[in-house]
């Protein structure tokens, strides 16, 4: 049957009218996380940075054997006690614990082949159950060390951080890492939740207003100047401007001709080269 909620970003196919009224009508609670804050969804995007982390570990005793052993590792990673779930998630999956695949009071077999091979996969499997502690234990380091622990009252102004945005459909930005990091400043207006704050965003944005805690940073001077987004930033971080002007033409090295065109919104230091057959 359909399940009871699903977690997924702000991607415009999750927030269409048509996917929002089949899964009304099956009684699914749709939650969206909050804007650039793919943390929100634990079960895959966490989950895929430890198992990145897991099979870094174990391929790096066995390299070439992978692809051998990844049915093990799958089921070691399956049947481990998870402490979110507070069970493993073989259990959480099928309501019983999982089958014992190493018996500590086997006899020896008669077929030598037989023996090697039960020792070579307990051997294997004590090595995978190592690497996924470990595992664990790095995903949690790593996430403690950057988490701080901050708390925003309605009133307070804060700057809003986004990682480097992207212009789609056009030619790639050479000056990425020198665009602004933080935005703002804006008034908080509601607390979302335990770390998700609302912002008094400009009328004309058209991004979602509610944020994570970790991308917000308060205004010590809050009474500055605030550096707006762009008016053509959408839900997905990407801009989707309209040429505004051609300022120049040129030939590229292949003799491709080219038109620098200024984008509607954006400033000149975005002016960029693009192909006229592109346009």
């Amino acid at each position: 049957g359909f399940p009871g909620s699903i977690v997924s970003d702000r991607d415009k196919v999750f927030l269409s009218n048509f996917w929002s009224e089949i899964f009304k009508q099956a009684g699914t609670k749709l939650k969206y996380s909050s804007a650039y804050h793919p943390q929100s969804d634990g079960q895959t995007e966490v989950v895929n940075r430890c198992l990145e982390t897991y099979l870094r570990c174990l391929t790096g005793l066995k390299p070439k054997q992978w692809p051998k052993w990844l049915a093990w590792a799958e089921y070691w990673y399956n049947t481990n006690y998870h402490a979110s779930l507070k069970i493993t998630p073989f259990e959480a999956l099928y309501g019983r614990t999982p089958p014992v695949l190493v018996r500590e009071d086997a006899s020896m077999s008669a077929v030598e082949e037989v023996n090697r091979l039960i020792a070579e996969r307990n051997e294997m499997l004590k090595v995978m159950q190592d690497q996924l502690l470990k595992a664990q234990d790095q995903m949690r380091s790593q996430a403690n060390k950057h988490r701080r622990e901050v708390e925003y009252n309605v009133g307070d102004m804060v700057y809003l951080k986004i990682a480097p945005y992207k212009l789609k459909k056009l030619a790639k930005r050479f000056n990425q890492k020198l665009s602004p990091r933080y935005y703002g400043p804006y008034e908080v207006i509601q607390k979302i939740g335990a770390v998700a704050y609302k912002l008094k965003l400009p009328e004309d944005t058209r991004v979602h207003p509610v944020f994570h805690a970790s991308l917000l940073k308060k205004a010590v001077a809050p009474n500055v100047e605030p550096q707006p987004l762009p008016a053509c930033m959408y839900e997905d971080w990407h801009l989707e401007p309209g040429p505004e002007e051609a300022l120049a033409t040129r030939e590229n090295a292949q003799g491709e001709l080219e038109v620098l065109i200024k984008w509607q919104g954006l400033p000149d230091f975005e002016n960029s080269w693009e192909l006229v057959d592109k346009m």
